[in-house]
């Protein structure tokens, strides 16, 4: 009886460890399906069963809590998404290309202040030193050939990486290299011809060899050179009636700079190895998650590949996409051991797939965004809040009454609806941006003072410096004066504005863009309401008022 109850007594010592194991373990598992069905909440309505979909995986501590898809994966054959399906990642790329060009770098193959005429001797660079690092941070001030006007109607054509160089080489540079951040897809094509001058291998291979396979990334390739396994959704466009196939495009122009193709599930194992610290040493990896700073001194918001932001205060480290057909942003909040990648199969909504990502990390930390909910407010407390209110110098926000409801500008940007979710708190729909207006005193009653703009968690007070100036209000003018003004007119070589009568709307149109409704102030006045820019006339010149600069075009 001793010995049996020693033998008993030694088995519940030896059993109760791993009791309390199994209950930590399935405390675990609970919390992570409480976690899943919150993030899935907060994302879910942000899609539809029968439009674009996407895939969506978000991971924490190593650990995937979500894997999921929603809507459809090809909207003209039914076909539903599924969680393993590759999409096209757009600019994620550049984050691949990026540290392909940081390894060549620690083999002692490049230095990042190497002038990119040391690899590529033939660019002209106009007496300007560019470096490697310029091209890397978008401060080279090379011009982004995806900018340039007319792009897209040869986006089709299948070129060289030598004929793509030599579409945008000859161009003057926007700005002196270094003082100036302006994202650019120049830059990381050029990166990719480095690569390609250096490993004596094609980007594609490079990548693949160096990158994708050594990290188990099966599923990631470059499109149109060597396919993969996983299925692949269909890209979608937005029209008029509704969602239909994406644009053609050659994947031999987006090449470094957005070429690729991937799966949520190889992302996951992408940040894996990040976060382990794989592929470079870590004053690298560092180095590549470090705002440059440009010639002033002053920060951009933009390392190697990488953009530097902030999930509700805390630090994030990601990047968005936008290709034919696709738009994607993939984040990582390595103090919360965070990773999310949300890719969806259109280039147009219905989700933003930034704020998705930005809601289910969010959720991921402990921190999620608010929800908003309109309330019905007289004009009275639209009135209190109406003003301008300073962000830096020379950088405002107009507050207006519009109509029922309220409106916010920013200088240079246009005009957008805010909804009231009380008295003093306001919300941008469609955004995780909020304001609260301040009082004098704090009372109830006092006289609004400041606004403070709530983004990712960081409050920014925005004093109130004036009423808000009259809003520019169209008049009526007689059509054939403006027909007077009719025609084409050049701001630049290559880049055109075009004024057309349309019954008795008035339109413009720049090179390679769609048409803006125009509306006068004056015979020789107009502007839009869909973008912070005057049209004015001084006899048959034509000037162009847009961030804060004044552009002449002469008639053609």
């Amino acid at each position: 009886m001793l010995l049996r109850s020693a033998i008993c007594a030694a088995a519940l010592l030896l059993c109760h460890p791993y009791a309390a194991f199994a209950q930590d373990a399935a405390k675990s598992a609970l919390g992570e399906q409480d976690l899943a069905g919150r993030i899935d909440a907060a994302i879910a309505p942000y899609f539809k069963a029968d439009a674009p979909g996407a895939t969506v995986i978000v991971v924490k501590d190593g650990k995937t809590v979500l894997r999921r898809a929603y809507g459809m994966a090809d909207t003209s054959r039914t076909i539903r998404m599924t969680p393993d399906m590759a999409l096209r990642l757009g600019s994620l790329t550049k984050q691949f290309t990026s540290t392909a060009i940081l390894m060549l770098g620690e083999e002692g193959k490049l230095s990042l202040d190497d002038d990119i005429t040391k690899h590529l001797p033939d660019y002209p660079t106009r007496g300007k030193k560019i470096t490697i690092e310029h091209l890397l941070t978008h401060t080279s001030g090379i011009a982004s050939f995806t900018s340039k006007p007319g792009y897209t109607t040869g986006m089709t054509q299948d070129l060289t990486v030598a004929q793509m160089i030599d579409s945008f080489k000859n161009d003057p540079l926007d700005f002196e290299p270094g003082s100036q951040y302006r994202y650019n897809n120049s830059g990381y094509f050029l990166l990719g011809a480095i690569i390609e001058k250096i490993s004596g291998q094609s980007y594609a291979s490079f990548l693949e060899q160096r990158i994708f396979k050594p990290l188990g990334m099966l599923d990631t390739y470059y499109e149109g050179i060597k396919p993969g396994k996983a299925p692949v959704a269909a890209g979608h466009t937005r029209s008029a009636s509704g969602f239909g196939p994406a644009k053609p495009l050659s994947m031999t122009q987006p090449y470094a700079a957005g070429a690729l193709v991937s799966t949520v599930d190889d992302l996951a194992r992408w940040d894996a190895a990040v976060s382990a610290g794989k592929l470079l040493k870590p004053a690298s990896w560092q180095r590549a998650f470090t705002p440059y700073r440009l010639s002033d001194g002053k920060p951009t918001t933009y390392g190697y590949g990488w953009g530097i932001s902030q999930v509700q205060g805390e630090t994030a480290i990601g990047h968005s996409g936008g290709i034919n057909g696709f738009s994607t942003y993939a984040l990582r909040v390595p103090g919360k051991g965070v990773y999310v990648a949300v890719l969806t199969n259109s280039d147009a909504g219905p989700a933003s797939p930034g704020l998705v990502a930005r809601k289910a990390a969010g959720v991921a930390i402990g921190k999620p965004y608010r929800e908003f909910r309109e309330a019905k407010l007289d004009e009275a407390a639209f009135d209190a809040v109406a003003g301008t209110y300073e962000v830096e110098k020379g950088v405002q926000r107009v507050f207006r009454r519009t109509g029922d409801g309220l409106s916010m500008q920013r200088t240079g940007m246009p005009q957008v609806a805010v909804k009231a979710a009380s008295s003093t708190e306001f919300f941008l729909p469609g955004t995780l941006e909020w304001f609260e207006f301040q009082r004098e005193g704090n009372k109830s009653d006092g006289k609004v003072v400041a606004v403070t703009h709530h983004q990712d968690g960081v409050p920014v007070v925005h004093p109130r410096i004036g009423d808000a100036p009259p809003a520019r209000r169209a008049i009526k003018i007689a059509n054939a004066s403006f027909d007077t003004r009719v025609g084409r007119y050049e701001l630049r070589p290559g880049f055109v504005l075009e004024l057309t009568r349309e019954g008795d709307r008035y339109f413009a149109q720049a090179t390679g863009q769609g048409k803006l409704e125009i509306f006068p102030m004056s015979e020789t006045r107009f502007f839009s309401d869909r973008v912070d820019a005057e049209i004015s006339f001084e006899g048959q010149t034509l000037v162009l008022k847009q961030g804060g600069r004044d552009t002449p075009g002469r008639k053609l």
